[in-house]
């Protein structure tokens, strides 16, 4: 048995395999030619493997800037970082996660097939880490570790990951000028507030993507140029407060640590050209090859894949919510220094991922007004909302890190402070939240065939 889940955590927590997995049925149920389907499937894998590559490649350059931001302020704390808390909690609820996972996967695509929410989730870790977290909450409310609660993990899981994708994809429509890709992150409900805010309170007139660059600095008009040299100024400032000393020893093996700057900035800039190519090689085969599932299995169903997906459409945003969501984070820090509460440290990851995405939703229809202000109300979410699921994680609110995202923290507390009311709670909790997915898919349903016969 531990064999079979190895296996099957080993295939669904490597999204290329299962991307291309996906790729290569829906390539065969359209009854494509053998070399077409071979074809589909590779450039489908590779190109998964080209996105997370360059995802390496930027989280690589963040993590120096993460450490030298901690030295520089001499600040203790709790790192919000879904790997490193998932790494702890898997020693102990590894089997559990697993299963959990194997059942939501299942009510994701049942869901799928029988409501209006036709999103289909495949990003792999996000899956996993969604799991463990369900694991670690319903063991820590007392449920155990038995067929219950696998059962009643999976429901929440895979309900949860459906409806997410639902929240942001009018905001993907826009994005994305079409309505084949979902978004399936973790910070969904972040992005669908932040772009809701802009809606709400930006400017539609004055997009992101059209702020104006002197001709004589037309060069910046290039991505590339641009992230590279506001990179570069950001690290060799942060370099110069964090001082040589702790650069030269504890990071760069003895390199200037001006120079080794200048080279995670540009280090930085290459990650992020990796991710667009790895983006354009994915649309360019997952979508047409997803028409095979969405045509026999789960008819209409829309892939929801990982958040750099939609970095390509608004790069100027990308990098106006990365520095506004970390400065909330960092402002926050020491507002909770100021309260002498636990202190969350703004995880440079996470702040850029997801700050990212969030102007990238606030931009769609609020310009550049609204990425700003979507992207600060979900660096607040996300710097605020780790202080209340500690105390629904059992023995893990004592490790040094906790989750990150929004679609972790929100689901996450409500679910805990179910649990504290007792089994009874928590079990009618989730069996609500299927019901009202399903009720009000078939609201939905009703009000559209009335609203097209009048």
């Amino acid at each position: 048995m531990k064999d079979v889940l190895s296996f099957f955590v080993s295939i669904v927590t490597q999204p290329s395999i299962l991307v291309a997995l996906i790729a290569l049925l829906g390539l065969v149920l359209q009854k494509k030619k053998a070399t077409e389907v071979i074809q589909g499937s590779i450039k489908t894998f590779t190109g998964f493997l080209v996105l997370i590559g360059g995802s390496t490649i930027l989280q690589g350059a963040l993590a120096p800037m993460a450490k030298m931001f901690k030295f520089a302020l001499h600040v203790q704390g709790v790192v919000p970082s879904n790997e490193a808390v998932v790494a702890i909690a898997l020693v102990k609820y590894g089997s559990l996660t697993a299963l959990i996972m194997f059942v939501g996967m299942i009510v994701n695509i049942l869901l799928a097939r029988f409501t209006r929410f036709k999103y289909i989730f495949l990003t792999g870790q996000a899956m996993l880490y969604v799991s463990c977290l369900t694991a670690v909450i319903l063991v820590s409310a007392h449920l155990g570790d038995g067929w219950e609660t696998i059962i009643l993990g999976g429901i929440f899981e895979g309900t949860l990951l459906t409806v997410t994708p639902a929240l942001c994809q009018p905001f993907m429509r826009k994005i994305t000028n079409g309505d084949s890709v979902a978004m399936g992150h973790t910070g969904n409900i972040g992005y669908a507030t932040a772009g809701l805010i802009g809606k709400l309170f930006g400017n539609p007139k004055k997009t992101t993507e059209d702020i104006e660059v002197p001709k004589s600095l037309s060069f910046l008009r290039d991505s590339t140029v641009s992230i590279t040299l506001l990179m570069a100024i950001v690290y060799i400032a942060l370099a110069i407060v964090t001082g040589p000393h702790f650069i030269e020893t504890k990071l760069s093996s003895g390199t200037n640590y001006i120079i080794y700057s200048l080279v995670e900035a540009g280090t930085f800039a290459a990650g992020f050209v990796v991710v667009l190519q790895g983006v354009r090689m994915i649309l360019a085969e997952i979508v047409p090859a997803f028409q095979g599932i969405a045509q026999k299995l789960v008819p209409n169903s829309k892939p929801a894949l990982d958040v750099p997906i939609i970095f390509p459409y608004a790069p100027n945003a990308v990098l106006i919510g990365f520095f506004v969501s970390f400065i909330v984070g960092t402002i926050s820090m020491f507002i909770m220094i100021g309260l002498k509460t636990t202190v969350i440290i703004p995880g440079v990851v996470g702040h850029f991922f997801c700050g990212a995405a969030a102007a990238i939703y606030g931009n769609a229809y609020g310009g550049r007004r609204g990425a700003v202000l979507g992207s600060a109300f979900n660096g607040i979410l996300i710097s605020w909302l780790p202080l209340l699921i500690l105390p629904v994680l059992g023995n893990l609110q004592m490790a040094a890190s906790t989750f990150a995202d929004t679609d972790y923290l929100i689901p996450g507390i409500l679910l805990g402070n179910l649990g504290s009311l007792g089994t009874v709670a928590i079990v009618v909790g989730i069996l609500a939240f299927l019901g009202v997915v399903i009720l009000l898919s078939i609201f939905l349903n009703i009000r559209d065939r009335n609203s097209k016969k009048a």
